[in-house]
């Protein structure tokens, strides 16, 4: 898969440093992947949820934070909406961001 954009993963884990290498482990997670639909996303990330529009939400770091990606899943790019905390995540619309 190809990510869109890794440098906004790398911003937010210059703030949160403990976030850095569950994150690195995802993007390498990530694009060594295939992915085509949400079952092959759940082989490997088993709490990912699903949101309409093909988003989906990964608990990252034991769900410390949330990531919030959009998959085109024909043409093999996870489009990253949104990295935070719990609590930030509380206080957006995931099907919206």
């Amino acid at each position: 898969m190809n990510v869109i954009s890794k440098r906004t993963l790398i911003k937010f884990y210059e703030q949160h440093t403990q976030a850095k290498s569950a994150l690195e482990v995802w993007h390498s997670d990530a694009r060594k992947s295939t992915w085509s639909s949400p079952t092959d996303i759940k082989q490997l990330y088993s709490s990912a949820s699903f949101l309409s529009d093909n988003r989906v939400v990964f608990n990252i770091k034991g769900n410390d934070y949330r990531l919030i990606v959009h998959i085109d899943y024909p043409r093999k790019i996870v489009r990253v909406k949104f990295i935070g905390t719990h609590a930030q995540y509380d206080k957006i619309n995931a099907k919206e961001i």
